[in-house]
């Protein structure tokens, strides 16, 4: 009884060929670094500290519903605000940032503000939310 052998193919089955190549493009995917976007990141302070801060070195800040940035309740431009910011960190390293946000101010103009605290290198920066009726 005379058994036939069966005659490999070479490289002429794509199939094999574009299976090994999606699997190394999966492989180059999981092994590459992924840049990912976290936001801004806040150095939050410990339960058991506290931190206290002179009146004089807290900054004032409010944003209204129209996205206009006021200081002490006169308005002003987001590089007047830098400026005022850059002058007390000068005066005062330890100066305090206070952002008051009104609910439907363009989130834009928060996110400009906080960017513009980053830039001036504010290591206390607090904000809050507050309602059209407080």
């Amino acid at each position: 009884m005379l058994i036939k052998r069966k005659t490999r193919s070479g490289i002429e089955n794509s199939s094999v060929l574009s299976d090994m190549a999606f699997l190394l493009i999966i492989y180059f995917i999981v092994i590459a670094g992924f840049n990912v976007n976290r936001g801004f990141l806040l150095n939050l302070p410990r339960k058991d500290s506290v931190l206290l801060v002179p009146r004089d070195e807290l900054l004032r800040f409010s944003i209204d519903q129209t996205g206009s940035l006021f200081f002490m309740g006169n308005p002003l431009s987001f590089d007047e605000a830098s400026g005022k910011i850059r002058s007390a960190i000068a005066e005062q390293p330890n100066t305090a940032v206070i952002l008051s946000i009104d609910e439907n101010a363009p989130w834009q103009n928060v996110v400009s503000f906080v960017e513009l605290a980053q830039e001036n290198r504010v290591d206390s920066f607090s904000f809050s939310l507050h309602n059209r009726g407080e």
